[in-house]
């Protein structure tokens, strides 16, 4: 076998499988280059979620052109020069990487001008060549555009998600490296709309809030600790407000995001006891340390770090979050030794006036009977008998009232029950168990029912037939909710609007990070704090990009609507809401498996019942 040298341009698409893995890898390496040249406004522009054109501009300081063509060098930096720069790296970018490795899969134009030069340069490249370098009129800054991501590599251009998924993955990105400079402009523009246009903030929190939405930033509360090798700053969420999604969970240190699910494990190990089982609490933790205690050079994407003393870290976390939950109480408190405070109100001399000064006194007739004959009332117990001197009252047969006077009377050998007699099982005979079965008399036996299983298999039925025949019924809520999303959420809203419609939501949006329920499919909770559980369990499903076959598709969403729908009904309270599940059910296409192939109901025969005696 043969040894050899791989060109260039081969090596370059080697090492763009590390570093561009998709086009949120590309604006993360362009956004994280702006900021280290030191640009307080960066503009990113996106065209068909990065497949088409990313964009980014920046007013930093700029490039010669000789520069502009050396920076697509393999190991072209200017960031580190000896070995010695390794052990104090504060900048993002340091390998000189990123630029080759995105000329080697895209076609790449840049225009740069430095504050000294009058006229800037134009640089392009294709596919690891270079194409050209001319001069422009171009202002201070640096403005990249990569076009056709991947063109030359039609197998790696063919493995990219849907464009709603690439677009979530570019605004994670995108969050990243404005959460790290709140001094910074951020924007953020994809097909002509601004998903972000973030103002230099006064505060790390207000940045938060312009990111995340007002309500994330209600829901934190400041986390802070300081040691002889680290400093520990950001803000944790109440652990009510703790959510199963994913997605607003950060980690810094000195100002670069990482990674590291051992440092999670400290931050959730804090709430044990406080948040409920599966759900995941927002954090925002900036670690400062010495730059030499920290390894930033563990993955090709940087997004990973390994500490000197990951123990020790691991400590400080857990620490400063397990205080900070302690010192902030999330229900209200009496302060006992506040002696202004009262918790009832104290009566003063003035209000003595309304004071009763004794009892009233009540009159009493012992002489007196409501039944005799003589005294007139409007009904009459006795069986056969009209009240002396009436003239009005239901006549027997007529099938109405009779008369004009003021009193009535009814003839209890009338039997109205008959005319409501079911032909069915009587609702009274329904009996609902612990609120999670119910049990009912049935041909020969007992039939039991799972609840929450029965309700899947009936919301399956239904969101089948949807999402099929477009055979839906949208329940009003009685008042609208307001849920905040944030822009990734939104982006999934707006691309599945007609899917959301079809099933039953009733969903309009609110601002560019807000959604409002005005109506939910019938069976689901328009509770407002379900909603908005169930909104957040909604983008798990609409953000799972799982390629179903042809045909399959329908039955895997109706499956996960009708899990969804399931968890967030009322609960069964009456004997009646019980019957109706059942007859429900039973009119269903299989209604003893749920879509997954689960039990709904066990018949129980009444040989089985008496050998149990």
């Amino acid at each position: 076998m043969e040894i050899r040298i791989l060109p260039g341009n081969i090596a370059n698409m080697i090492a763009a499988g590390e570093v561009v893995q998709r086009p949120a890898s590309v604006v993360k390496e362009l956004m994280e280059n702006a900021v280290d040249a030191g640009a307080t406004r960066v503009t990113v522009v996106i065209l068909d979620a990065g497949g088409t054109l990313i964009q980014v501009i920046d007013n930093g300081c700029g490039m010669s052109p000789d520069e502009a063509v050396l920076c697509f060098e393999r190991h072209a930096t200017s960031k580190i020069a000896t070995a010695e720069d390794l052990n104090g790296i504060s900048t993002f970018g340091f390998r000189g990487e990123a630029l080759p490795s995105i000329a080697a899969v895209a076609e790449v134009t840049l225009k740069t001008r430095t504050q000294d030069s009058e006229t800037g340069c134009k640089v392009e490249f294709a596919a690891s060549q270079h194409l050209s370098t001319e001069e422009a009129a171009v202002p201070v800054g640096t403005s990249i555009a990569v076009r056709n991501l991947f063109y030359n590599i039609p197998a790696r251009r063919k493995f990219l998600k849907s464009a709603n998924v690439e677009l979530k993955h570019i605004i994670e990105e995108f969050t990243k490296v404005a959460l790290t400079r709140p001094e910074i402009e951020f924007t953020l523009n994809s097909n002509g709309k601004d998903i972000f246009s973030l103002r230099k903030a006064k505060s790390l929190k207000y940045r938060i809030m312009d990111l995340m939405g007002q309500g994330v930033a209600e829901e934190i509360v400041d986390v802070s600790a300081d040691t002889s090798l680290i400093s520990l700053r950001g803000y944790v969420g109440k652990p009510d407000s703790a959510r199963k999604t994913l997605g607003k969970q950060f980690f810094f240190v000195n100002g670069r995001y990482f990674k590291s699910a051992y440092m999670h494990k400290a931050v959730m190990r804090a709430y044990e006891d406080l948040s409920k089982e599966g759900t995941t609490p927002s954090y925002f933790i900036y670690l400062e340390t010495d730059p030499a205690s920290v390894d930033v050079n563990v993955s090709p994407t940087k997004s990973e770090v390994k500490f000197e003393d990951d123990s020790f870290v691991f400590q400080v976390i857990y620490a400063a979050v397990k205080e900070t939950l302690g010192k902030n109480s999330f229900a209200a408190d009496i302060d006992f030794s506040n002696p202004e405070i009262n918790d009832m109100p104290v009566m003063d001399n003035g209000s003595l006036q309304y004071r009763p000064q004794s009892a009233p006194k009540v009159d009493l007739d012992p002489d007196y009977n409501p039944f005799e004959s003589g005294i007139q009332t409007g009904f009459d117990f006795q069986e056969g008998l009209e009240t002396p001197g009436q003239q009005s009252g239901y006549k027997k047969g007529t099938g109405g009232w009779s008369g004009s006077g003021a009193g009535f009377r009814v003839d209890r050998n009338e039997d109205y029950g008959k005319l409501f007699e079911e032909q069915t099982l009587q609702v009274s005979q329904t009996i609902i168990l612990d609120g999670k079965y119910i049990i009912t008399p049935s041909r020969g036996g007992l039939m039991v029912v799972n609840i929450r299983r029965a309700r899947e298999r009936i919301l399956y039925d239904r969101a089948l037939a949807a999402l099929v025949r477009n055979e839906h019924v949208t329940q009003i809520t009685m008042f609208p909710v307001k849920v905040e999303v944030g822009a990734d959420g939104m982006t999934l809203f707006n691309d599945n609007s007609a899917m959301l419609e079809s099933l039953g939501f009733d969903i309009t949006p609110f601002g560019t990070d807000t959604i409002v329920v005005n109506g939910v499919p019938e069976g689901y909770s328009g509770e407002p704090g379900k909603v908005q559980t169930m909104v957040s369990d909604l983008m798990l499903i609409l953000s799972d990009d799982t390629n179903s076959l042809p045909g399959m598709m329908e039955s895997a969403m109706a499956e996960k609507m009708a899990l969804l729908g399931a968890s967030s009904s009322e609960p069964v309270t009456s004997p009646a809401q019980a019957r109706l599940i059942v007859d429900t059910l039973l009119g269903c296409s299989t209604p003893d498996l749920t879509s997954s192939g689960k039990k709904t109901m066990v018949l129980m025969p009444s040989a089985t019942i008496e050998k149990l005696f």
